[in-house]
């Protein structure tokens, strides 16, 4: 028989083996030419022309997919190099040399992997014009994107995957040369390290796994707690012993908690054990060492993906939030400039309401309202700064229930990523500064409402005041960069595109010249064009960590089923015996069920947990919403590996049914 029709042979026996990682393999090749042709196409470069980390971007994210492929490939290879260890044996006792055997298994690689990539390469260019489109939908961008074939995008893909397969013949060969013709036969037996006794140094070890989780997850929910003796010089290091704790903890628990967790609960059966218990509880503890390791890699790796995943998600869903914090009217006009706006706008017969403030400056302690604790932190600002007030009757344009007496006063737009590091107290009598004059006042609440652009406050709070107050101020201390500012919102949206022309044609009424910093002036955005500023900035980082996140979730469900697949072949003759003595399919099947219940639940459920934690410890640094992005992500992320569950399922239910 030639070499040839031997390995035709071989791969057809192996089929059943191969399918999920043949086609595992040509989704990630697919995800990685689709970038890379992406990165290269003239028409997204167009539309993202003005984002000058755009071609960056990509490029960062294509290189991250190679090495996920590359170590989802050598991972999966080594794998079912394991389950051919008695085939590679046989072979050799009908007298193949090793040589021959790499070149036998080299040739299935070869054209698997050509396959793969031929096929993944072709569906990646086809597709690459639908993740165009959803990119370009993600960023608001109406236009025609080409479908486009780069040469460059091919040479640097064949390159890359030319690599990898170069890897995986080495890979080959290390295995099949470094190993002699008995450990063949029994390698599959030695892969699980069995757990004979359960003793006291691993219940120790065990307890510690749960409690260091347990710390991890409490140090992060104070991390940026600056109440207390937090600081920017131990942070950094806070952070590392909260990423070590998990990371170790992770570790113990998947060697030593779940068997000290699984003994329990085996003695408290005192000896009365169901088929349940056998198919899953016994086979879950004795295997649960051996597989300690690439359970700890997956739910690091799911911890990570859903991490990164939901915070882009949290970015990219409060850009309009962002956007209007920023600019809390649709236009903003300052010192009674761009009138010329108002006149156009009526012309047009687009309708608008419009509200006036007036606005001045003193000087504030942000330590008087800072918490007790807070005043000998290192890390709070304890200087002065102009901040700027404005009359009560102009924040009654838009609330007129609020009142206030003489002395009384509130503070307002403090909602912003400050407010989380630096919560200020209300209830306290403060002094502030109106030129050389100290004026009184009595803060009574600390509010959340945004009234002023963000280019007159600089992302700080503003006071509010009584007229009276106010009056005072203003002439102790006039403000001589901004005096009015003139809020426009309009009453139809639908003319938004209108009004976007009109506003972008003044360039001179929206331009502020501030003449005390030299000639630096500030050009004003609508909201509009801060939304899909943030947006077209946004839109790509959740698209290319989508698009992570999935390669991610691909190469960890794909290892559980392939490390079920191995271990269902395992246990074959444990279903014959269970048959033969009397107990039915579904009996058996019950057991399996809450052993894949498990083999995919806990590490998803952890690696969930860790995300959580991680997010809620800092989300506001990216947005203004944290449940709707979290819950969405994490929803994604069970369904696809509920699919994955139900495959390593039905497989099973295959190897029980032919068990007999």
């Amino acid at each position: 028989m030639t070499l040839s029709r031997l390995v035709i042979r071989s791969m057809r026996k192996n089929l059943k083996q191969y399918y999920l990682y043949f086609f595992a393999l040509i989704f990630s090749v697919t995800l990685c030419f689709s970038f890379t042709t992406l990165q290269y196409n003239p028409s997204v470069n167009e539309a993202l022309e003005r984002s000058g980390t755009a071609s960056a971007g990509f490029g960062a994210a294509s290189y991250i997919l190679y090495v996920i492929i590359t170590l989802f490939v050598l991972y999966a290879n080594q794998l079912f190099m394991k389950r051919r260890n008695k085939e590679i044996g046989l072979y050799q006792l009908i007298g193949m040399t090793k040589g021959l055997v790499v070149r036998l298994i080299a040739l299935e690689n070869i054209v698997l992997f050509v396959l793969a990539v031929g096929i993944g390469m072709l569906i990646g260019f086809l597709s690459s014009r639908l993740f165009a489109m959803i990119l370009m939908k993600m960023l608001e961008i109406d236009m025609v994107i080409q479908l486009t074939f780069s040469n460059e995008a091919l040479k640097q893909s064949i390159i890359i995957f030319a690599i990898l397969l170069a890897v995986i013949i080495l890979q080959l060969i290390w295995m099949v040369r470094r190993v002699s013709l008995l450990s063949l036969f029994s390698a599959a037996k030695q892969a699980d390290e069995r757990i004979k006794r359960f003793s006291i140094f691993q219940a120790i070890m065990g307890l510690l796994g749960i409690l260091l989780i347990a710390y991890g997850y409490y140090e992060s929910t104070i991390l940026f707690d600056f109440e207390g003796t937090g600081t920017v010089k131990n942070l950094f290091l806070q952070m590392l012993i909260i990423l070590a704790s998990t990371m170790i903890g992770t570790f113990l628990f998947f060697r030593y908690s779940v068997s000290l967790i699984m003994n329990a609960i085996r003695a408290n059966k005192k000896g009365h054990l169901k088929v349940t218990d056998v198919l899953a509880v016994t086979p879950i503890m004795h295997r649960m060492k051996g597989n300690s390791k690439s359970l700890t890699l997956i739910t690091l790796l799911t911890g990570l993906a859903v991490g990164i995943m939901s915070l882009s998600y949290i970015a990219y869903y409060s850009s309009e939030a962002n956007a209007r914090q920023s600019s809390p009217y649709d236009y903003i006009l300052l010192n009674n400039q761009g009138t010329e706006f108002m006149d156009q706008l009526q012309l047009a017969g687009i309708e608008f309401d419009k509200d006036s403030y007036e606005m001045s400056e003193v000087t504030l302690k942000i330590k008087d309202l800072l918490p007790e604790k807070m005043e000998d932190n290192s890390l709070v600002f304890t200087g002065e700064a102009l901040t700027t007030v404005v009359p009560l009757s102009n924040l009654q344009q838009i609330q007129p229930n609020v009142t206030l007496k003489n002395n009384e006063a509130f503070i307002t737009s403090y909602a912003t990523v400050l407010s989380e590091i630096l919560p200020l107290n209300a209830g306290r009598e403060i002094t502030v500064k109106a030129g050389e004059t100290d004026i009184p006042l009595y803060i009574t609440e600390i509010r959340e409402d945004f009234m002023l652009s963000e280019q007159v406050t600089f992302g700080s709070p503003v006071i509010v005041v009584t007229d009276e107050k106010f009056e005072e101020i203003q002439s102790s201390s006039p403000n001589e960069k901004y005096t009015a500012q003139i809020g426009i919102n309009l009453k139809n949206k639908q003319d938004t595109i209108q009004a976007e022309e009109l506003y972008k044609n003044l360039f001179d009424q929206k331009t502020i010249t501030d003449q005390e910093e030299g000639q630096r002036f500030v050009q004003l955005s609508s909201y509009e064009e801060l939304r899909k500023r943030n947006i077209t900035a946004l839109g790509l980082t959740i698209f290319v960590t989508a698009f992570l996140g999935l390669a991610f979730l691909l190469t960890t469900g794909s290892i559980l089923y392939f490390k079920q697949m191995a271990e269902a072949e395992d246990e074959r003759e444990s279903y014959k015996i269970l048959r033969k003595i009397g107990f039915s399919t579904n009996d058996i099947l019950k057991g399996i069920y809450a052993k894949q219940a498990f083999n995919f639940g806990v590490p998803l459920a952890i690696g969930l947990l860790h995300s959580y934690f991680a997010v809620k410890s800092g989300w506001w640094l990216f947005g203004t919403e944290l449940v709707a992005p979290l819950l969405i992500t994490m929803g994604l992320y069970i369904m696809l590996y509920g699919v994955f569950a139900i495959l390593s399922i039905q497989y099973y239910k295959r190897v029980v049914k032919s068990s007999l």
